[in-house]
């Protein structure tokens, strides 16, 4: 009898509490401090972020949800139907998604002291999840390492045309140093190794 106590306690149950919006944290702190004085069985208060107007109560059974949520300043209600977890899984856990970030993309700086800075990426290290970046504004370049996620590509620099005036100068470059060697090794043959050692 009592194993089967145990493991009945041990299932949890996820309700979702309608809020006013924007005021899902005071809610929180109201549905904590009921939690504390009147000792209900909720373990635990979700607020996902960037999800408005609901948070997420895991609670022994819904009259505890409720109990916690009575009398609690913009509560709007708990929904009648139970939320599986699996529903809010994706919300929860965090995936770590690539970033799609190469070198020599001109990007912005989103956080730190740096803020809305533009500037260019040099290196990227996907270890350490940094990246080293020149400021383009900046009198002197002065390479910077932040982290990956402070900074958002705002264009790509491959295919730019500066790139490509950048690829025709160093052709035409390349053409001309040809040309010299070559002008050079004809008039070499022409002139006698004598000349050379007199």
């Amino acid at each position: 009898m009592a194993e089967a106590q145990t493991t009945e306690k041990s299932i949890t149950h996820i309700f979702a509490l309608r809020t006013t919006s924007n005021r899902e944290d005071q809610v929180i702190d109201f549905i904590g401090s009921n939690i504390t004085k009147k000792k209900i069985d909720v373990y635990c208060v979700i607020r996902p972020h960037g999800m408005r107007g609901y948070i997420f109560l895991e609670a022994a059974d819904k009259a505890s949800a409720e109990q916690a949520a009575f009398n609690v300043p913009y509560a709007r209600g708990i929904l009648a139907k139970e939320i599986e977890y699996k529903e809010i899984e994706h919300m929860l856990e965090q995936v770590k998604k690539e970033a799609n970030i190469r070198k020599n993309d001109i990007a912005e700086i989103i956080s730190g002291p740096f803020k809305r800075e533009q500037c260019k990426i040099m290196r990227i290290d996907r270890t350490k999840e940094e990246v080293v970046v020149e400021l383009l504004e900046a009198a002197v370049p002065i390479p910077i390492t932040v982290k990956i996620d402070a900074v958002k590509v705002i264009r790509r620099d491959d295919d730019s045309s500066e790139d490509e005036e950048e690829k025709k100068e160093e052709a035409k470059e390349e053409k001309k140093t040809r040309y010299h060697e070559e002008e050079k090794e004809e008039k070499i043959e022409g002139v006698d190794e004598k000349d050379f050692y007199e």
